[in-house]
């Protein structure tokens, strides 16, 4: 019995190619062999593309029940924060 090399020939097109780069990536020039600025610049790209924050959450599974409960506290404790920043403006 002979497989049908159609049927077979598009398995291995469907995996991702991991030779290509997914995006542009993120990287810093460094100038005048200044390598602290360069470290400096290169951190805050990477904190506001949010990879540690990224890396940091796929660490361990957290239940959606958890994820409210904690999205829920930050946003009291945000709310509580500006009522007390409120509070000290106002006098009162």
């Amino acid at each position: 019995m002979g497989y049908n090399n159609k049927r077979f020939n598009n398995f291995n097109s469907k995996r991702p190619q991991r030779d290509k780069p997914i995006g542009d990536g993120i990287y810093v020039e460094v100038r005048n062999n200044d390598v602290n600025k360069a470290l400096r610049i290169f951190k805050k790209k990477v904190q506001g593309e949010g990879i540690l924050q990224e890396y940091k959450e796929r660490q361990h599974y957290v239940k959606p029940s958890e994820k409210r409960r904690k999205a829920k506290a930050a946003g009291k404790a945000r709310w509580k924060k500006k009522q007390e920043k409120s509070t000290v403006d106002r006098g009162y």
